[in-house]
């Protein structure tokens, strides 16, 4: 066994009710992630036959908060599994699957949405840390802790959900696993697709995709101990949990914020319709004069900022919605939880902030 392995598995075993199947999950996940994605997503050549095995095991692994639905027999899912001569029946058990399944995983498998400031302070933390997000932040019942042991060690590893792609965004190399014992068991499990970076890179990683319009998650999942492991920079034409949030599956919680934008000063260029992940801005016609303005539908809104960071008129603006529950401010919360360990990096003022954007 690699000493990243034992370290997980060592891990594991401080978790009350963290079973063997979990460290199985665990495991599998982060040794094969991968194939794990490209079942997960549809885009494997494998997904039909393998995503009943995955079916299986999740059953054995997850500890639901809700029961795993039992197949109905008259769903697009029983049928395809009982006609395989079915032409589409590839792509209806993936979709019928995903559907019931993805449902019940996001309650241990979710991403929430955090602005570029607040994805940076997460990766140039100087302390190690260990608290529980508040419901409010993370709006689901488990997988909610932020415990960072080394939170310098980082690799940066090729997006897996973009690697599943057929014509993927680029570059590749993008996520971010954050912290022990995750970056030592991805680096040395995945030596060909993960490197070590300094903090310094890790910064600069999330302005440039920042710049290209993609937006920043912090992802938590129970096989990964129930815990923060990594910040993916997603775009919606690979992003698994995108798609999967469009289609209503409870995968990303809003980052708190949403966008307001200015009438007066919007001159409808459609930038931020065009750049907007999850479909949320829209142009309204002025009132006969042939002008319009960008409007943003607030329940879409996710309060990513990307329209905020690339309107050149800077019409559009991050604003508090308590009704989008709380942001994950890495420095409120450790000064709510762990106030003992508040002495971190400082948080970047406005101008350091438009340089970022």
């Amino acid at each position: 066994m690699r000493p990243s392995t034992r370290a997980f598995m060592q891990e594991a075993n401080k978790i009350e009710g963290y079973s063997f199947a979990d460290k199985l999950h665990g495991y599998f996940y982060g040794r094969w992630t991968y194939l794990y994605v490209g079942v997960g997503t549809g885009e494997h050549r494998l997904s039909r036959f393998l995503l009943p095995v995955f079916a299986f095991f999740l059953r054995l692994a997850h500890r639901p908060a809700r029961e795993v639905p039992e197949p109905d027999p008259e769903s697009e899912l029983s049928k395809a599994a009982v006609d395989p001569a079915e032409p589409n029946a590839a792509k209806m058990v993936v979709d019928s699957f995903s559907r019931s399944m993805l449902r019940t995983i996001a309650d241990g498998y979710h991403g929430k949405v955090v602005r570029l400031d607040d994805a940076r302070q997460l990766v140039t933390l100087n302390k190690e840390i260990s608290f529980e997000c508040p419901e409010q932040v993370l709006p689901y019942p488990r997988a909610r802790d932020i415990i960072l042991r080394n939170p310098d060690h980082i690799v940066v590893l090729d997006c897996p959900c973009r690697s599943s792609r057929e014509n993927p965004c680029k570059p590749l190399d993008v996520c971010l696993v954050v912290g022990e014992p995750f970056a030592s068991f991805i680096v040395d499990h995945l030596p060909d697709r993960a490197r070590r970076i300094e903090q310094e890179e890790a910064v600069e990683i999330l302005r440039a995709e920042s710049e290209r319009g993609h937006v920043h998650h912090a992802f938590f999942k129970d096989a990964m101990l129930d815990r923060f492991y990594a910040i993916c920079n997603c775009c919606s034409c690979c992003c698994a949990a995108i798609q999967a949030f469009k289609h209503g599956t409870p995968m990303l919680a809003s980052s708190g914020y949403v966008s307001q934008i200015s009438a007066d000063d919007c001159i409808a260029c459609e930038i931020c319709v065009e750049g907007c992940q999850f479909g949320a801005i829209s142009i309204v016609e002025g009132n006969g004069s042939g002008e319009g303005w960008a409007v943003v539908d607030h329940e879409l809104c996710m309060g990513c900022g990307v329209c905020a960071s690339r309107c050149e008129w800077e019409a559009a603006a991050l604003v508090r919605d308590p009704s989008k529950g709380e942001p994950l401010e890495i420095h409120e919360l450790i000064a709510q939880f762990q106030p003992e360990q508040a002495a971190l990096p400082k948080r970047l003022d406005k101008s350091e902030q438009r340089e970022l954007f």
